[in-house]
């Protein structure tokens, strides 16, 4: 079961969760990553542990509202106009997964591997001595007007046909559940099953130094190649220097695409850039998180902050920020509760690793078995980053994960 090297390219949550449940399984591990643990996306997410949220981002409609996505780039989905001949192959497989048919598969797929999500948290939080990071609060979608809320029937009957637990709430409810809130919301939905963590990026930070306590080395440089025998990869080339291996797990986010390929497999990853905005200051602190269903975006109450977190813009990874798109959340968050104290805020862009239909990668490479791969989860990395690294020790110990991975094979494209 153990005795082996393995290197993780990667030191968000999803390598640094892999990272730990190979050396619980007594594998020596040494995580690379040009950047320290937690840096990447893993830095600014919202926070949330949403087992609740086996919707794809392409649901049936999306090809119609191509065209607003190229002509309004504040839109909560938009596209950057430079980055479309890039994006176009992405592109065409997002909205091909967008059928009424497609959408059902993937949900049953995503579910299958949520409602392991806070079980997975949980261990790892308890194995770094942080499991009061971890707060069962539920979240709260709230709705400004009759017709969002009539739109998104559609999206609460998928849910309750996975399973999802959720309670509507009336209007004389709401400020009721949620005093913070101003009394402008209609409509809400509670979902008791979703968590969070209070800072997200300490987690991460704290779950590398329990990696780095049991006995894992961490690298601090750029992947660029590997060392190929007749097996599957024997050393990874980092920083000028190589290290040898028995097995490597790729877990690098956005930056997954150009590793994998030099592993053999050609995968349609790209990034959804994501927004925060985070007030230290904020005077103003809800119970639980909150999505905003008329703008899609969430607000998580952290430890550092509040944070205002959410909207995709494709726009690839070279292209500069737009924090225009930063502001237009802040412009929403005072809407939701009035005067904010802005001072110290922080403005944040970041990269989510996505795959057109939704669905991460979580498999063991089919050209070279010593290789493992997670990574394209979306908005949903936080909440499958620990789940993810456990599938992952699994696949690489000969165990049964207890999950169908047959729509998270790396070659399903």
């Amino acid at each position: 079961m153990g005795n082996r090297h393995f290197i993780v390219i990667g030191a968000g949550i999803v390598g640094v969760s892999a990272a730990l449940y190979l050396q619980k399984d007594g594998n020596q591990v040494t995580v690379i990553d040009g950047r320290d643990p937690g840096e990447g996306t893993s830095k600014g997410n919202a926070s949330v542990i949403a087992t609740e949220s086996c919707i794809p981002v392409a649901t049936p409609g999306i090809l119609w509202d191509v065209p607003k996505m190229l002509m309004d780039p504040l839109s909560p989905l938009a596209i950057r106009w430079s980055y479309l001949p890039q994006i176009a192959p992405w592109l065409i497989r997002f909205v091909a997964a967008s059928s009424e048919k497609r959408v059902e598969q993937i949900s049953i797929a995503l579910r299958s591997v949520l409602v392991h999500a806070l079980a997975a948290h949980k261990e790892l939080a308890g194995l770094a001595n942080q499991s009061l990071m971890i707060k069962d609060t539920g979240w709260l979608g709230v709705f400004e007007t009759d017709k969002k809320f009539d739109s998104y029937q559609w999206d609460l009957a998928l849910q309750k046909r996975r399973g999802v637990e959720f309670k509507i709430l009336k209007q004389e409810e709401i400020r009721q559940f949620e005093p913070s809130l101003n009394p402008i919301y209609r409509h809400a939905v509670y979902f008791p099953e979703n968590s969070y963590v209070t800072d997200n990026f300490a987690l991460v930070q704290r779950l590398a130094n329990q990696f780095v306590a049991g006995g894992g080395r961490i690298v601090k440089a750029d992947v660029t190649g590997f060392e190929i025998g007749a097996d599957g990869p024997k050393a990874v080339k980092a920083g000028g220097n190589t290290y040898p291996c028995d097995a490597v797990v790729v877990a690098a986010g956005a930056w997954s695409k150009k590793l994998t390929a030099m592993l053999g497999h050609k995968v349609p990853l790209d990034t959804e850039r994501g927004y925060h905005v985070t007030l230290p200051n904020a005077q103003k602190r809800p119970r639980m998180p909150i999505y905003s269903a008329d703008h899609s975006f969430a607000i998580t109450p952290l430890d550092v902050g509040l944070r205002f977190a959410g909207t995709v813009e494709l726009g690839g990874l070279d292209l500069p920020p737009n924090y225009d798109r930063a502001q237009k959340l802040m412009n929403h968050g005072k809407r939701m509760f009035g005067d904010l104290d802005e001072t110290g805020r922080s403005d944040w862009m970041g990269f989510r690793p996505s795959m057109p239909d939704s669905v991460p990668v979580i498999a063991q490479g089919e050209r070279f078995k010593n290789t493992f791969f997670g990574f394209g989860h979306g908005h949903i990395g936080l909440t499958l980053g620990p789940v993810t690294g456990r599938i992952i020790a699994d696949l690489a110990a000969g165990r049964d994960p207890g999950v169908d991975l047959a729509p998270f094979r790396i070659d399903r494209f």
